[in-house]
C-alpha cells in the first residue's frame, strides 16, 4: 500500500517532546517499508489547504496518523483526523471524537465521573474553593497539552485557595488533586479478537528525597541529564499481592476503551493511593510510538516486535 505518515509540522522553537515525533516518523517508516509498503511523510500546519491538495495529489491507500499537535498546540490535535475524514481517507489509531474527548482532560474527567470510573478530583475556573483545607494538595495542569508539558514541582500547591484561584486564571488550566502513591501505565493494542492488554508497567521514583514530589514531570520524560529522568525507571515486575490490583485496573482501562470508543492503541495512566485504590489520571489515545517509549517497551515485554505493532495498527483500520 501507499501510506502517508501525517505529523504536526515542527515549529522552530520545538522542545524535545515535540521533536520526538521525528524519531517516531523514522521508526514507523522503517517498519512499514519492512512490511512491504511505500511511505512518505507529510507535515501538517495551519495551512490546511496545502495539506488537502497534497493528499488529493498523492491519493494514499492509508494515512498513518502521528499528529500530536499543530503549530505547537495540542488543542489542534484533531485537525489531522478531521481533514482525513472529510477526504474519506482511512487512517490509523483513534478517530476524531475519541481524540477530542481524551485530549481535553476536563472532558475526560467529566465522562469518567459520569461512568463511575474513579478519577482524581479537580477544580476549574469559577469553582468554589472555600472547601480547600490547609493540607489539601493540588497540581496545576494543562487542559490540552500532554507529554507532561508544564508539569513541574512549581505546579504543586498545598492549602492555598487564593494561589489556586490565581493560577486557574491562566488559559486552559485546571487543578487536579495530588494523589500520593504509585503510578501505573496500562497499554492496550487492538488485536484480531478485540483490544488486548500489553504487560502493565509501574514508574518507580528511586532515591527521591521525602520532600520531592513523586510525579512523572516534564524533566522525568524529556531532560535526559536530569535527576528525574534517571531516577524514574519503568518496571514490569510485580509481586503476587499486586495481582488483584492489576486485574482491577485492567477492568477500568477496558471500560475506558469502550466508553471513549478507542481504536488502534491507547494507554491509560493510573495513580494508586495509599489505601490501594486506583484513580485514572489520563487516557492517551494514540500514545507515543518511539521505540524507547512506554508503549513500545510494553510490546517488547509481551514478545511483540515493533514491526508487529505497526502491522497490527495498519490492519485495525
Amino acid at each position: 500500500m501507499k501510506i502517508t505518515i501525517l505529523h504536526g509540522q515542527l515549529p522552530p522553537e520545538a522542545g524535545p517532546d515535540e521533536q520526538d515525533v521525528l524519531v517516531q516518523i523514522d521508526s514507523v517508516s522503517t517498519a512499514l517499508r519492512e512490511l512491504g509498503h511505500e511511505t512518505a511523510p507529510l507535515p501538517l500546519s495551519l495551512d490546511m489547504q496545502t495539506a488537502r491538495e497534497e493528499l488529493l495529489r498523492r491519493r494514499p491507500d492509508l494515512v498513518f496518523n502521528l499528529v500530536e499537535s499543530v503549530n505547537g498546540s495540542g488543542r489542534m490535535i484533531t485537525l489531522g483526523p478531521l481533514l482525513l475524514e472529510e477526504l474519506n481517507i482511512p487512517y490509523t489509531g483513534a478517530k476524531t471524537d475519541a481524540i477530542f474527548f481524551t485530549s481535553n482532560k476536563i472532558l475526560t474527567k467529566r465522562v469518567l465521573s459520569r461512568e463511575g470510573v474513579p478519577t482524581a478530583p479537580w477544580l476549574e475556573t469559577g469553582d468554589d474553593l472555600r472547601h480547600i483545607g490547609p493540607k489539601d494538595r493540588y497540581l496545576i495542569k494543562s487542559v490540552w497539552e500532554h507529554a507532561s508539558c508544564g508539569l513541574a514541582d512549581d505546579a504543586f500547591i498545598e492549602g492555598n485557595p487564593d494561589l489556586i484561584r490565581e493560577r486557574l486564571k491562566q488559559p486552559s488550566c485546571f487543578a487536579e488533586a495530588y494523589i500520593e502513591g504509585r503510578e501505573f501505565n496500562l497499554a492496550i493494542l487492538a488485536g484480531p479478537g478485540g483490544p488486548e492488554f500489553l504487560p502493565p508497567s509501574e514508574i518507580l521514583f528511586e532515591d527521591y528525597p521525602p520532600e520531592k514530589l513523586r510525579i512523572v514531570c516534564y524533566r522525568a520524560k524529556w531532560i535526559e541529564d536530569s535527576f528525574e529522568y534517571s531516577h524514574t525507571p519503568r518496571t514490569f515486575k510485580f509481586r503476587k499481592k499486586d495481582y488483584a490490583l492489576l486485574s482491577h485496573m485492567k477492568e477500568l482501562a477496558l471500560h475506558c476503551w469502550n466508553v471513549f470508543h478507542l481504536t488502534g492503541y491507547a494507554r491509560v495512566d493510573f495513580r494508586v493511593d495509599q489505601s490501594g485504590k486506583p484513580w485514572v489520571l489520563e487516557i492517551n489515545a494514540n500514545p507515543c510510538l518511539s521505540p524507547e517509549g512506554g508503549f513500545a517497551a510494553a510490546a517488547r515485554h509481551s514478545g511483540l516486535s515493533y514491526r508487529e505493532v505497526i502491522r497490527r495498527l495498519v490492519e485495525d483500520v
